[in-house]
């Protein structure tokens, strides 16, 4: 059975371990990737409100159809699946890093599309059309990797369908992420490739829409254990479900935990500090322990 990804959907509000996404980049939309995301009132077209606002994500692949009428294209995401995206006035297009007008939009060998989740629905912010296949980067969960055919199978966030990717022998694999905040970083080998695994895998378009894994890193493994230390941001003590923001750099986890386990659990709430350690499971990371850190009394002319 596929894990469950549902929690995936927090990212609108929360980046958690288990975000799964598949993308693409290329120098060619390096510098235009973020224009569309603050684009400034007067650049909507009239009687349209602003493009929606959050995380966005490069998808790469081949733009196959195109509805004018339905204002909707198909993109087949290398190495795995067909994904409808919808467009309109607000979706900027370039050619090569050219703006262009959206009309000309038609069938792409190659293109780089920015999308943010509109609703349920996917929605381009900008397209990217591109002489040369972009090289893409896949983070997901590992469903299978079957070492004799060199294919590695990656749950996304982005469709039901995985990710399948070649894996050819000698292929580099690391350890990084939570891994490489235990101390136990560096490299690993294509025997480290369990199902349940989250992985970060860089990859080029290998042709027929097919992607070429070039770099592996594994973020957590079943059983690996981590520290998170920060603000609790997010508490459903009905689902059972806490989210810690690091002020450090600003990165927020999704944690599991019981409260029945913690008598700690009544004292939590939003802003709290915590350190919680916690065991990935293959699905989640799930605490083991629980600890309120205390707040230190600021002293005028302290750090």
């Amino acid at each position: 059975m596929r894990p469950n990804l549902a929690g995936v959907m927090l990212a609108a509000f929360v980046t958690i371990p288990q975000l799964a996404v598949c993308g693409a980049s290329t120098q060619s939309t390096a510098g235009n990737a973020s224009a569309p995301a603050s684009q400034s009132h007067s650049s909507i077209p009239s009687g349209l409100p602003p493009a929606p606002r959050g995380k966005s994500t490069v998808l790469g692949g081949a733009i196959r159809e195109v509805d004018p009428v339905r204002d909707e294209l198909t993109l087949h995401v290398f190495g795995g699946h067909p994904v409808k995206i919808l467009f309109d006035a607000r979706t900027q297009f370039y050619r090569n890093g050219k703006k262009t007008p959206l009309r000309d939009l038609g069938p792409e060998s190659h293109a780089s599309i920015q999308t943010v989740l509109d609703g349920t629905k996917i929605y381009a912010l900008s397209i990217h059309a591109l002489s040369q296949a972009p090289e893409g980067e896949c983070q997901g969960q590992i469903l299978s990797y079957d070492s004799a055919k060199g294919e590695l199978q990656v749950a996304t966030a982005l469709s039901r369908e995985p990710v399948k990717l070649h894996v050819a022998q000698g292929t580099p694999v690391v350890r990084t992420g939570q891994a490489a905040a235990n101390g136990v970083s560096g490299p690993a080998d294509l025997s480290s490739l369990v199902p349940g695994s989250l992985v970060s895998v860089q990859f080029a378009s290998a042709g027929d829409g097919e992607g070429l894994a070039n770099h592996i890193s594994i973020l957590a493994a079943p059983g690996s254990a981590a520290v998170f230390s920060g603000n609790i941001s997010f508490l459903d003590l009905h689902a059972n479900l806490l989210v810690i923001t690091d002020p450090r750099d600003g990165k927020s986890y999704s944690i599991s935990f019981d409260p029945a386990r913690f008598p700690i659990a009544k004292e939590l709430h939003q802003g709290t500090p915590v350190r919680v350690k916690a065991s990935f499971d293959g699905t989640h990371y799930v605490a083991d322990t629980i600890d309120v850190k205390k707040s230190a009394t600021p002293q005028q002319g302290g750090d």
